[in-house]
């Protein structure tokens, strides 16, 4: 019997419960376009995870262009592809 992401038992990897929750955050426009994403040492405090699995999802979120990432800044979410033209209008 093969497990689907749906089944309660199936092993699910911790970085995905913050991937979710942050995805979900974004979607929901709690975090909005320029907004600073939670460090590494707060979405390890939030979600009792280890420091890399904080950092892997927040470089899954960085691979699908949902956010930026400044070298001693931090991450923040990213402008969504026509948000400036929408803007202006």
């Amino acid at each position: 019997m093969s497990q689907s992401p749906s089944d309660p038992q199936a092993p699910y990897a911790p970085y995905m419960r913050v991937l979710d929750a942050l995805t979900a955050d974004i979607s929901a426009g709690k975090l909005g376009p320029g907004d600073r994403v939670p460090s590494e040492v707060e979405l390890c405090e939030r979600h009792g995870v280890a420091r890399e699995t904080a950092r892997r999802a927040v470089r899954v979120l960085r691979e699908r262009g949902l956010v930026r990432t400044e070298w001693g800044r931090g991450s923040f979410v990213a402008e969504r592809a026509g948000e400036d033209e929408r803007q202006g209008d």
